[in-house]
């Protein structure tokens, strides 16, 4: 039986009675798409940087709760820690804590798992990259900031991680593009991003393929966007290569 193409249904009503058409369903799905993604990279960079400099300091505790930490949020999948985070947390949390979080509208419970679950995930993996970045850095380069006078804390924000961060920016770039692709797993616990809008137009009206293909451009013009940004920073602030000893 031949497939009936139909590039106009994304211009029709939907049938559910709501105020929107089936293209408003899909955009309504891209702005959720870009809010946990940009939501869950803010978490994912700060922590991250948090847990990698703890990390490479001569503290047992933060280094053993770093190595910890990776260890957890690395090795169980992030649909696992999904259903955890939305299912298991809020009757772990105090029962005030708890009963606040779910008076909440359902999209705020959603997004708020959402981006706290693929941020925390996102962290374990930017923690090690910042942890090699630092132990990579040449030993001088800390001795001289104690040497200025700089304390710890002062050599790690205005020496360390300023050069070492511009030597981690292209894994840095995949890790966004990681939770941008990423983000179409917290469907599963309920959350009407992109993916999740283009399957229930497909239920709603059975045009698969105009369905994934709209959503497929969509995610290749969030990830080619996230990417020009990200090479247009690391063009930005690359440290020069010095030319050999003549």
């Amino acid at each position: 039986m031949a497939y009936h193409w139909n590039w106009g249904i994304f211009l029709e009503p939907v049938s559910t009675g709501e105020p929107s058409t089936y293209f408003g369903w899909l955009v309504s799905g891209l702005e959720i798409t870009i809010a946990l993604s940009l939501g869950a990279w803010v978490v994912a960079l700060v922590l991250g940087l948090f847990l990698g400099v703890g990390r490479t300091l001569s503290n047992p505790v933060t280094h053993a709760f770093g190595a910890v930490y990776v260890a957890v949020f690395r090795n169980v999948p992030l649909i696992v820690q999904a259903f955890i985070w939305y299912y298991a947390l809020p009757d772990l949390a105090p029962a005030a804590a708890g009963h606040w979080f779910k008076s909440l509208p359902p999209t705020t419970q959603f997004l708020s798992c959402s981006i706290g679950c693929l941020g925390c995930f996102t962290a374990a993996r930017i923690c090690e990259q910042v942890r090699a970045a630092l132990q990579m850095l040449p030993r001088g380069q800390k001795a001289a900031a104690h040497a200025l006078g700089l304390s710890t804390t002062q050599s790690y924000r205005y020496v360390l991680l300023p050069v070492a961060l511009r030597h981690i920016l292209p894994t840095l770039t995949s890790e966004l593009l990681n939770v941008l692709k990423n983000s179409a797993v917290f469907s599963t616990i309920g959350l009407l991003e992109l993916s999740a809008q283009a399957r229930q137009l497909v239920d709603y009206t059975a045009q698969t393929y105009e369905a994934f293909i709209a959503v497929t451009i969509a995610y290749m013009v969030i990830n080619f966007s996230a990417m020009a940004i990200m090479r247009a920073i690391d063009r930005r602030v690359r440290l020069p290569i010095a030319s050999g000893a003549r």
